[in-house]
């Protein structure tokens, strides 16, 4: 998740409003949906792992313009390839070095309805960025490959996204929707974004930009009992502020960086109070052991919640 900064500030501040009909639409489609599956925290650790041995392979992180980026990129991109996804790798520049976004598209569903989820995957270049964002890639990429082992047919056309730059101001997934044709953005039902969902000491917050994304998420976690609270600290710091200044509706989840997690927080979600939903947020510590593995099985499962709701897969 980048810092926040004045720019990102305003990029935020001048969203237009998401539709009471794209909100209502999205209602809709949570009353029709087939069950979703739940997603193997197994296999996403597994991905988590890969992202760790490509980090410490080179000099410790997967930043912008370092060798481990472009690794991480292509071990997602193999994956993905493998499962039958027909994928883009985009090119545009910051700070002097090439980046890349990597997008995947899921065959078939109406292309004029797109369900859309993302995460960045770069790390800042103090650590491997295991839980920042190694766990929303490894969330979404799991998803997108149980989507394919189940031959899924979602009415919707579903795409998936990995960006580059997130660190450096959501440089790459700016750079993406600002080249996408206005017919096509127009195609785009909502955006779903995940960026750190396995903190270690965590929460669960619940972006609330689009009431009928944000209920989907809701929906889920109150079947499973677990309380949650609208994100904040995230506002304006992610891959979804370019989306939601075009106008497309966003949604999203988030367990926690550098915020301080409350007594009653505590008591409802557990960890420890008076400390930081993740101490390793932008650290050399931001490793594969800085996970909550209940976290990051909840978020990946609801990640594939919204993704079947919202898909109609």
């Amino acid at each position: 998740m980048a810092a926040a900064g004045t720019a990102v500030a305003a990029l935020v501040s001048a969203a237009p409003a998401t539709s009471a009909a794209a909100s209502a639409r999205h209602t809709a489609d949570a009353r029709t949906t087939l069950a979703a599956p739940d997603i193997s925290v197994a296999n996403v650790k597994a991905h988590l792992a890969q992202l760790q041995s490509i980090a410490t392979a080179n000099g410790g992180n997967r930043a912008h313009g370092r060798p481990g980026y472009k690794a991480s990129l292509d071990y997602i991109k193999g994956k993905l390839d493998a499962a039958g996804y027909t994928t883009t790798v985009q090119q545009f520049t910051s700070g002097g070095a090439t980046g890349y976004n990597l997008i995947a598209d899921w065959p078939g569903g109406d292309t004029n309805n797109v369900v859309f989820s993302g995460a960045h995957l770069d790390s800042v270049t103090a650590g491997p960025g295991i839980n920042d964002n190694g766990s929303g890639s490894a969330g979404i990429l799991e998803t997108a490959l149980t989507v394919a082992r189940q031959g899924a047919k979602p009415t919707k056309h579903l795409r998936f996204a990995w960006w580059g730059a997130e660190e450096r101001g959501m440089v790459g997934s700016t750079y993406y929707i600002n080249n996408l044709p206005t017919a096509e953005r127009a195609k785009i039902d909502g955006y779903l974004n995940f960026d750190m969902i396995g903190s270690p000491n965590p929460g669960y917050f619940v972006y609330d930009d689009d009431p009928g994304i944000e209920s989907v998420f809701k929906a889920f976690f109150s079947a499973k009992g677990v309380p949650t609270e609208i994100e904040t600290e995230g506002d304006g710091r992610s891959d979804h502020a370019p989306f939601k200044n075009k106008g497309i509706p966003v949604g999203g989840l988030f367990s926690g960086a550098d915020y301080i997690k409350t007594a009653a927080q505590a008591q409802k979600w557990g960890g420890t109070s008076g400390q930081a939903f993740d101490r390793c947020y932008h650290r050399s510590c931001d490793t594969s052991s800085n996970i909550d593995d209940t976290a990051l099985d909840r978020n990946s499962d609801a990640i594939a919640y919204a993704v079947w709701t919202l898909g109609g897969a």
